[in-house]
């Protein structure tokens, strides 16, 4: 039986080599030297630190940039808000990974509200799309990029 996967990931080595990068930007500008502004990458959460919240968001575009330029979706990035202490300006920002349930659920029932013949089951944090016709899997493929949702599916693991 045709099926397919729907997820949401990003490449993690990526991510870290855009991390990289905007470092070694926001320490050869001008603008920044003398700051102390950096990037911190732990696991999912990227810290940036600076001075101000002007140039917290200075390096906010840097990073959503470099991230873009190494094919890495922005739409993965979940903003915190600033946190300004005294003289340091500190701001989170989460890489998402995986389909939260809440999410699973709202497209489950917008598949079945399509009247296509397939089946969507939610298996941990990806959709499984399972069907008789591969025409159907890619009408609901159509369909699931068509719908709009904050963050970045993927379709893998095609199978005929």
């Amino acid at each position: 039986m045709p099926s397919f996967d729907v997820v949401s990931d990003f490449d993690a080595h990526e991510a870290a080599n855009a991390v990289d990068q905007a470092n070694r930007e926001v320490n050869t500008r001008f603008d920044f030297k003398g700051t102390g502004s950096k990037y911190e990458l732990d696991k999912q959460v990227i810290t940036l630190t600076s001075q101000s919240e002007f140039q917290l968001q200075q390096m906010l575009d840097i990073l959503r940039q470099k991230l873009a330029k190494r094919g890495v979706d922005i739409g993965c990035l979940d903003e915190q808000e600033p946190e300004t202490t005294g003289s340091v300006a500190r701001q989170n920002v989460t890489l998402r990974r995986g389909i939260d349930p809440d999410l699973a659920r709202r497209l489950v029932k917008t598949v079945k509200a399509s009247k296509i013949k397939v089946q969507a089951a939610i298996q941990g944090d990806k959709l499984r799309i399972t069907g008789k016709k591969r025409d159907d899997l890619q009408a609901t493929i159509r369909l699931l990029k068509e719908t709009d949702v904050d963050l970045p599916l993927q379709y893998e693991n095609f199978r005929d």
